[in-house]
């Protein structure tokens, strides 16, 4: 059973991610979950992404999905659209991804083995 805490607590963290969504976070994390990704682990991906930034506490960080990226061999692909520009990940596993967090979106350094060149 809840209690008036543990509501007002969730009212809070969706207040949160309402925030994030609407364009305010720093840093916006895209996984690309057409059929390719989807088939290459993508939903697992973007869980370990939701799950590492719930643990760290990052509310200046929003994950959210998109299509095909039409690079489907690469797949999974993240996208991380950051203040220093964007970056594209290629064959991200989840480990991938909570280094790409850490790395990258905290630490502000690229991966440049992962990164997708034009």
């Amino acid at each position: 059973m809840k209690t008036v805490e543990d509501l007002r607590k969730l009212r809070e963290e969706v207040r949160q991610m309402t925030k994030l969504r609407e364009g305010e976070a720093e840093v916006r994390v895209v996984v690309g979950m057409g059929t390719c990704g989807i088939a290459a682990g993508a939903r697992e991906t973007l869980g370990a992404l939701v799950q590492e930034i719930a643990e760290q506490g990052l509310l200046s960080v929003v994950v959210t999905q998109t299509g095909c990226l039409g690079l489907c061999e690469r797949e999974p692909i993240v996208e991380v659209n950051a203040p220093d520009g964007r970056t594209l990940y290629a064959r991200v596993t989840p480990e991938r991804a909570r280094r790409i967090l850490r790395q990258h979106v905290q630490g502000g350094v690229a991966i440049e083995d992962w990164v997708i060149r034009n």
